[in-house]
């Protein structure tokens, strides 16, 4: 699954990397503990234009059918298996993919009991990289109109797997424009939802303050505690 992530790139960097105008951004900045329910930027070609934009959603899918917004923080996944046939994401996987920059996610070894230790992982040349997503609208009672997304995930690579049997879908830059590119049904770009390749990739203990959502600074990313053991060691 991926619950947590970090995004440090600039909104130069990120820019660059999805093709985007700099100066046509909303206001964000870097985050090292992103957490559900949150406004993050995601990239997405505009209803409008058709070009690629980047504009801050809320973390945690809410169809457009839903009765209300909490339901939210149930969808900040979505399992790339069947995903064309799931109720709350079969509309999205159609017409609304989107991309969600980040730099990092987190990932939790169990060690005990009660004992847990916390991992970042990221790409072997530290480069951006894009989970694929999906977003929906959604319209309050009172008409006001939240946009909210989710990240899809798929079966952990051999690097993540012992921790966790799932991971994000990571996409492949080339990809970026088929991800996002509407088309009929039976062109959906589901073959793109596996596992990104676990020799590309690398992982690190991080710190356990990271558990905490309300820290957010860079040293979230390195360890507090050297000699924390892990199945690595």
């Amino acid at each position: 699954m991926c619950g947590r992530y970090a995004r440090r790139s600039t909104k130069k960097v990120l820019a660059d990397w999805f093709g985007v105008d700099e100066n046509s951004l909303p206001e964000f900045g870097p985050s090292f503990n992103i957490a559900p329910q949150t406004f993050q930027p995601i990239v997405r070609l505009s209803p409008e234009t058709g070009e690629r934009e980047i504009i801050m959603m809320r973390w945690g899918l809410v169809p457009s059918w839903a009765k209300d917004a909490r339901g939210g923080a149930k969808r900040i996944n979505a399992r790339a298996e069947g995903i064309a046939a799931t109720p709350s994401f079969r509309a999205a996987i159609k017409t609304r993919r989107c991309l969600v920059p980040a730099d990092a996610f987190y990932e939790w070894q169990k060690l005990g009991a009660k004992s847990r230790q916390p991992f970042a992982i990221a790409m072997h040349d530290e480069t951006p990289y894009a989970f694929a997503g999906l977003w929906e609208s959604w319209r309050e009672p009172s008409g006001q109109v939240l946009e909210t997304f989710t990240i899809i995930t798929t079966d952990a690579n051999e690097l993540l797997a012992p921790m966790h049997d799932r991971m994000p879908v990571i996409l492949e830059p080339k990809d970026y424009d088929r991800w996002l590119q509407a088309g009929e049904a039976h062109e959906l770009p589901v073959d793109l939802l596996r596992s990104f390749p676990a020799e590309r990739m690398k992982l690190w203990k991080a710190s356990s303050r990271v558990g905490n959502v309300r820290n957010d600074t860079e040293d979230l990313l390195h360890c507090d505690d050297d000699d924390a053991p892990s199945l690595w060691q």
